[in-house]
């Protein structure tokens, strides 16, 4: 059954769009970040119905924001999670309007004759992605702006969404064999620097250290001089856990080193890495840690297996649930580490 699929978005009966994240989620509300917000002044939308982004930049202290105005306004947006033991933003289903799905929008424009200049656009790539990954059409959507039909043709983004997790590691293998005819283009010279720069002043990284990261991007590009991204997404089938089924109590802030044993679902959000050989840098020593989670985009497909990384973060201890059966967990993203947590490739 089709249920709240990662990068889906939904509109409340206030107008708000909310993107929804991950695939584990209450029986009665879906786990989501507010993005857009009805505003006679916003950029984004047609004729009298526009929007403004409330959420301007995928940083914490950004998120934190977003927080802080639902509470003091709309605070039945506000989660308190007894699985995660932390607040979080979760619809209601009672509030939700309108449950938009990438897939359904993406066929749906397929079909329109008459398209603009950006959806037309976004048909040649998904059509070129296709193209270099032998993928079904059906395995791809598109979110963001275009998925809402608030696009504006002269800055948006294109934001792809590719389902399975076969299909996603599929498509990232006949990406990073692309050379430079292909349409897709990689940042380079000056772009590249600035892009790097920026990383460096909204989170804990060096410019050097953000390079890195983008080197390890294949999801991340321009087509036809449009910045166009790909999400991989799990299919239901895909996902193991059922919300409740483990949960999650914080140990206070951690930084360790430690081997990549399996990055399998280092390509989804969250970001997961089995990991091995672990060691406490400046903090008391915990375990067994098996696993490193970011919530932060940015540390998608960073390291491969039998790589080093160096993370920062919040140790949870999980439990699953009925059971005595505990590990612990560091979590890149978190509310109480402020936008001051990370992870690096140690080269």
């Amino acid at each position: 059954m089709r249920g709240f699929r990662d990068r889906d978005f939904i509109q409340t009966t206030e107008g708000f769009f909310f993107c929804v994240v991950g695939a584990v989620h209450p029986s009665d509300r879906a786990i989501s970040y507010i993005k857009y917000v009805p505003s006679k002044s916003g950029l984004w939308g047609h004729n009298e119905e526009k929007f403004s982004r409330i959420l301007q930049k995928y940083t914490i202290p950004n998120l934190l924001e977003t927080f802080n105005y639902l509470e003091k306004n709309y605070p039945h947006y506000l989660f308190r999670s007894p699985v995660d033991n932390i607040t979080i933003t979760a619809v209601p289903h009672k509030k939700i309007k309108e449950h938009f799905k990438p897939e359904q929008k993406l066929a749906q424009i397929r079909r329109v004759p008459q398209l603009d200049a950006l959806q037309k656009k976004l048909i040649r790539f998904t059509q070129f992605l296709e193209q270099k990954s032998e993928l079904s059409p059906e395995m791809f959507g598109v979110t963001g702006s275009l998925l809402l039909d608030i696009h504006n043709p002269n800055f948006s983004d294109i934001d792809i969404t590719v389902y399975g997790v076969k299909n996603s590691w599929a498509l990232k293998d006949a990406l990073t064999k692309l050379d430079t005819k292909a349409p897709l283009k990689r940042l380079l010279g000056t772009a590249l620097k600035e892009w790097c720069t920026k990383k460096a002043q909204y989170y804990p990284l060096t410019p050097e250290e953000a390079l890195t990261l983008y080197q390890r991007k294949w999801n991340l590009g321009l087509f036809e001089g449009t910045w166009v991204s790909i999400h991989p997404i799990k299919l239901e089938s895909e996902v193991t856990e059922k919300y409740g089924q483990k949960t999650y109590n914080p140990c206070g802030q951690v930084t360790i080193q430690a081997v990549v044993s399996d990055n399998t679902d280092s390509l989804f959000l969250p970001a997961v890495y089995q990991i091995k050989d672990v060691e406490f840098i400046d903090c008391q020593q915990w375990g067994p840690i098996t696993e490193v989670v970011a919530y932060e985009t940015l540390y998608d497909s960073l390291a491969e297996n039998g790589e080093t990384i160096q993370v920062k973060g919040k140790l949870e201890k999980v439990t699953k649930t009925g059971t005595r059966q505990q590990h612990y967990r560091v979590l890149v993203g978190s509310a109480e580490g402020k936008g001051k947590e990370y992870l690096k490739l140690v080269k």
